[in-house]
């Protein structure tokens, strides 16, 4: 039989709730995760990660296409730098590294083997599989800083959930994570 131990939490004068530090124990991976990431992504409160993720959302598109109008670019001179040509646009795309994945898992290729060849090697063998398989329609999800970037490749019944809507969920039940419930950013302690 599991025993569970309801504890009465009770808030401090600011509103929030104490911690006590001899219940929990100190977890450094989580800070160090934390400090790992670029200045821009290190966020102090939900409404800062919630403004930022939102932001991102309204300079992304969502598009359905057909899989052999793609079209992939690169060039002898960049061996590293692949991009791709999506139809209606006049920019190309810089695929992230999980939308190469999901565009050569579409086409039967290994993406791990592709990502160590050449960009134009890697280029060539991509094109052929997208106008040479079975066309597809695929959603694409593409946003622009500074330059357009193609983060996803799905199918086209594919729902997509943004950031935004999940950072404004966990905030309905963790409040602002500074203090005002009992949960917290970047969160150190194991409660």
């Amino acid at each position: 039989m599991t025993q569970v131990e309801i504890l009465d939490a009770a808030p401090d004068r600011s509103g929030g709730y104490k911690v006590d530090v001899t219940r929990g124990q100190r977890i450094g991976r989580v800070s160090s995760e934390w400090f790992s990431r670029p200045d821009d992504e290190r966020f102090l409160s939900l409404s800062d990660l919630y403004a930022s993720v939102r932001s991102r959302t309204e300079r992304s598109r969502t598009r359905t296409l057909p899989s052999a109008d793609i079209r992939v670019e690169a060039r002898n001179d960049n061996p590293e730098k692949l991009s791709l040509l999506l139809p209606g646009s006049d920019q190309p795309v810089a695929p992230t590294h999980w939308s190469f994945g999901q565009l050569a898992s579409l086409v039967g290729a290994p993406a791990a083997y592709l990502r160590q060849l050449p960009a134009a090697l890697a280029g060539i063998n991509l094109q052929y599989g997208l106008t040479s398989h079975r066309g597809e329609q695929v959603k694409t999800l593409e946003i622009e800083d500074g330059r357009t970037e193609l983060r996803a490749v799905t199918g086209p019944d594919y729902g997509r959930i943004f950031d935004h809507e999940l950072v404004e969920a966990v905030q309905r039940i963790a409040g602002n994570g500074t203090g005002d419930t009992r949960w917290k950013v970047p969160g150190v302690l194991d409660w």
